[in-house]
């Protein structure tokens, strides 16, 4: 199978509007994050995991002509925000797009795009067409790949991380429990939130990712969820040996 990174920024993408900042003026493509988000081919399925507030442009950068379901770490705007331009998708394959997502993800995708889920009348240029299907820590499988969740703590709301084969993609966390932990045993290659330098109340810092990477002991682990208080080359030039920085458009076989 093959990854994409499809954003490696935080919620603001980098640059943020407005900044002048070392990162957020560099030339480096690097550091040009768009809203997180990752997608997953094999040579008969391709899913996207978290439709991110960048979608639309996502899957244009990338030449996605179809996608297979898309599967939901959480409801933050930044996960769930480029919703309506799934049905791109439902008018060429012309039928609805399996979603698969916990019961608060559907319910607060539901708040954010009703016009979606809900009869208001009239739909105009058409909606999103979605078949729903609510998971929670029991593994599933999208056409021939198979999805583990992995319940992380983001703050104080449940999120999950994934697992799919030897690889595993952890965004969007502070937490991780020994239960979880468990999970993430004997990985070629994982993906882990590391959001910025300093502390933060949702978010592990990059001393707090060094550590769970560490723990974990993942062949190859790369940061993702930046925020531009990083620049790329600053911290690439100080990660130990198997650490390195996502960037978008990084590809990698598993």
């Amino acid at each position: 199978m093959k990854i994409r990174v499809l954003g490696s920024g935080t919620s603001t993408g980098v640059p943020l509007v407005g900044c002048s900042c070392a990162t957020c003026i560099s030339t480096d493509l690097r550091d040009k994050r768009l809203r997180p988000s990752i997608l997953v081919e094999s040579d008969t399925t391709t899913v996207v995991i978290d439709t991110s507030a960048d979608f639309r442009y996502q899957m244009l950068r990338e030449n996605v002509k179809k996608i297979d379901a898309v599967v939901f770490t959480h409801h933050h705007f930044d996960h769930i925000g480029g919703f309506d331009d799934v049905r791109a998708f439902n008018f060429m394959l012309r039928k609805a797009l399996p979603i698969y997502l916990m019961q608060e993800t559907l319910d607060n995708l539901e708040r954010t795009f009703i016009y979606a889920f809900m009869d208001t009348g009239q739909k105009g240029g058409g909606v999103p067409v979605v078949e729903q299907h609510i998971i929670d820590k029991e593994a599933f499988t999208v056409g021939d790949i198979d999805f583990m969740p992995i319940p992380m703590m983001h703050g104080k709301m449940r999120v999950n991380g994934y697992r799919i084969g030897n690889f595993a993609y952890c965004t969007d966390t502070n937490f991780i429990s020994e239960e979880s932990f468990a999970l993430l045993h004997n990985l070629d290659i994982l993906i882990l939130d590391a959001l910025r330098y300093e502390s933060h109340t949702t978010h592990f810092s990059v001393d707090e990712a060094l550590a769970a990477a560490k723990r974990i002991g993942a062949k190859q682990t790369y940061f993702t969820h930046i925020a531009h208080n990083i620049k790329h080359d600053d911290l690439e030039s100080r990660l130990p040996q198997g650490i390195a920085i996502c960037y978008d458009g990084l590809h990698f076989e598993i």
